[in-house]
């Protein structure tokens, strides 16, 4: 995937904050800002910028939108896989202080062996849905596998849409798990913002139902490896907790 970190933070970071769901009101600087406009935004982000941050303290890399940690930070592997969990758990929480309530009110120490400086650690281990996954509505696991970056292979397209084999996020009664491979639609674009030139066969990002990029078989090994990584600790958790 080409382009900088600070573009491929907008292009992952767009769909949730357009919905609302993460970061300032400013989509339209995520999709139409100059790389200073982009990162600004990016500070504000409660979510991801705290995670970049520590990330480039711990790895000695001055900028946190240097594209090595944004594309760690979004896919899991890379350099953030090296950083030893209760440290960067310890530096998270370090980092938040009195922050560490509200939004992050499930990060804590006891997290240190589920963590991870990726947004799967995040989406899995942060955010309050997992510990909702046995409602019978279904809605937490919908919210977790919209949330969660998804790969996929492109089956075919239209002027509007791309038919994509992946595999979704299910609650079993007992655990999170991926399902086979299936196929699903998502639009080739979203608002104007600018659309990722993608052919049959090719392997994609997805976020919040939005492409977000082409992926290289290193990435979708990365993103692969440490979504089944989270589940299985996430689920040792939820095993153990109800």
């Amino acid at each position: 995937m080409a382009g900088g970190g600070a573009e491929m933070f907008a292009r992952y970071a767009y769909a949730p904050n357009r919905l609302g769901y993460c970061g300032p009101p400013d989509a339209a600087a995520l999709r139409d800002g100059s790389d200073d406009q982009v990162r600004a935004v990016a500070r504000r982000f409660t979510g991801a910028w705290p995670y970049l941050r520590v990330m480039a303290t711990m790895t000695g890399i001055a900028d946190p939108l240097d594209r090595r940690l944004v594309e760690s930070y979004w896919l899991g592997g890379g350099i953030g896989a090296d950083l030893d969990p209760a440290e960067f758990t310890a530096e998270l929480l370090a980092l938040l202080g009195p922050a560490a309530g509200g939004y992050w009110t499930h990060l804590g120490p006891e997290l240190a062996d589920e963590a991870a400086a990726n947004h799967c650690f995040h989406v899995f281990g942060v955010y309050p849905w997992s510990r909702l996954v046995r409602q019978a509505n279904g809605h937490p696991v919908q919210v977790l596998d919209n949330c969660r970056i998804t790969w996929g292979t492109v089956l075919g397209r239209t002027d509007t849409e791309i038919a994509l084999r992946c595999r979704v996020l299910g609650w079993d009664g007992q655990r999170l798990v991926l399902s086979a491979e299936t196929v699903r639609s998502v639009p080739v674009g979203m608002d104007g913002y600018p659309t990722v030139p993608v052919s049959v066969g090719e392997q994609v990002a997805v976020h919040w139902g939005r492409l977000c990029g082409r992926l290289d078989d290193a990435q979708v090994r990365a993103l692969a490896a440490s979504t089944e990584r989270q589940l299985e600790v996430t689920n040792q958790r939820l095993a153990t907790r109800r």
